[in-house]
């Protein structure tokens, strides 16, 4: 993969998988990339593991599916030989268009590690793409959050272009808001006219309509969806070709049937030798939230038949059921 993947791709019109421990997962992205997302981002992967774990190639976390393409590894860690070293294990073993540094994870666990602390030392963070860089041919970004606990944004993402990085991510929220209060989409925008590198704005996006909103007046080269394209991965669509039309149940309920069949045929069986899809129990309601009838059956599923089964109004003789009563059209918000 040569240099410029991010470039290349911005080209094009669409939106960015967010990277989601416990959601961004081989099968998401899959669904994700087919309906047009501009890239995918990976659930973020420990440098340490990488280096001193003993993980290897067969780890599910930076594991493609076949043929996966477009996806980019992101990387946590605070120790620049480390990182250096995941880079180039993560390019040889995970074959990513693009390697990316989590600076905004405020996770306790991943406290004094990397991630949202970086925030705190970002003198630490500049060291970190530098060394990353050097260790790859590979566009290196960054995403970050505002700050720590108060707003530094223009200062951190200037010094992280000066380092080398080739995007950066905004999510408009400081560390120790969490994921509380609203994203400040006008800080996004003072980044991205502040640094000459491409910034991608995050937080708070769930329809296509506030992507396209969003992107037109924080001034950004993209925007990334996490939580709104959970269960709902036809926002790239509509973002990437201007087809807003809300699928109708039938095909929701089909594509939460794949989304399962994808997770099996991925992970295959579990420790107990079962070909389980108990992980989707908290995404497949999410297809599926104007049917709340259908909720405990999905959220109870153990295997790819469950999931059938519990799909079955919707699957059964009908290849477009009707929508409930109150269903909005697809650009302006979801059911």
């Amino acid at each position: 993969m040569t240099p410029g993947f991010y470039a290349r791709r911005l080209q094009a019109p669409g939106a960015v998988l967010a990277p989601m421990a416990g959601y961004s997962d081989a099968p998401l992205r899959q669904l994700a990339a087919e309906q047009g997302a501009l890239w995918t981002v990976s659930e973020m992967i420990s440098s340490r593991g990488l280096v001193l774990g003993g993980e290897s190639e067969k780890l599910t976390l930076g594991r493609p599916y076949p043929g996966e393409q477009n996806r980019v590894v992101q990387l946590f860690g605070a120790e620049p030989d480390i990182l250096a070293e995941a880079v180039r294990r993560a390019e040889a073993w995970f074959t990513p268009a693009a390697i990316d540094l989590n600076m905004g994870c405020p996770v306790p666990k991943v406290r004094g590690r990397g991630g949202a602390c970086l925030l705190q030392t970002p003198e630490v963070a500049y060291t970190l793409i530098t060394a990353m860089r050097g260790a790859t041919r590979l566009d290196v970004s960054a995403k970050i959050r505002l700050g720590w606990d108060e707003n530094r944004s223009v200062e951190i993402a200037q010094g992280l272009a000066a380092a080398g990085a080739s995007l950066i991510t905004v999510h408009g929220r400081t560390s120790a808001q969490r994921y509380t209060g609203e994203a400040d989409w006008e800080a996004i925008a003072r980044v991205a006219a502040a640094v000459p590198v491409p910034v991608v704005g995050s937080g708070d996006i769930g329809t296509a309509a506030q992507a396209r909103a969003r992107r037109r007046e924080a001034g950004v080269a993209a925007v990334m969806i996490g939580r709104g394209a959970v269960g709902n991965p036809w926002l790239f669509r509509a973002l990437a070709t201007g087809d807003d039309a809300f699928p109708p149940a039938a095909e929701r309920a089909r594509t939460a049937l794949r989304h399962a069949e994808l997770h099996v045929a991925f992970y295959g069986l579990d420790r107990s030798r079962l070909a389980s899809v108990r992980p989707l129990r908290k995404v497949l309601p999410r297809y599926l939230p104007d049917y709340p009838e259908l909720r405990d059956a999905l959220v109870q599923v153990d295997t790819v038949a469950d999931v059938a089964a519990a799909l079955a109004p919707l699957l059964d003789g009908a290849s477009s059921p009707p929508a409930p009563v109150g269903v909005g059209a697809y650009a302006g918000r979801r059911p």
